[in-house]
């Protein structure tokens, strides 16, 4: 049986994506290394997106009677 991959949390992958900054930002850094953690970067930006859209569609509304209803 396949191990399932467990998802970071938005967090993890904030965190990795502030490292790939300061990676960036280094003096000693190749164009060839940039062009991949730039490439990395970017994935992790679209899983950091998908991830906050999952929260708020699952986001609950107060209504004026006291209800509760998902946000659309």
């Amino acid at each position: 049986m396949a191990d399932k991959k467990e998802e970071k949390t938005l967090n993890e992958m904030m965190k990795e994506l502030d490292e790939h900054v300061r990676k960036l930002e280094a003096d000693d850094i190749s164009l060839e290394d940039s062009f991949q953690i730039y490439e990395e970067g970017m994935k992790l930006i679209k899983q950091c997106n998908a991830k906050i859209d999952r929260v708020e569609k699952k986001v609950l509304e107060l209504n004026g009677d006291g209800t509760l209803q998902e946000m659309e």
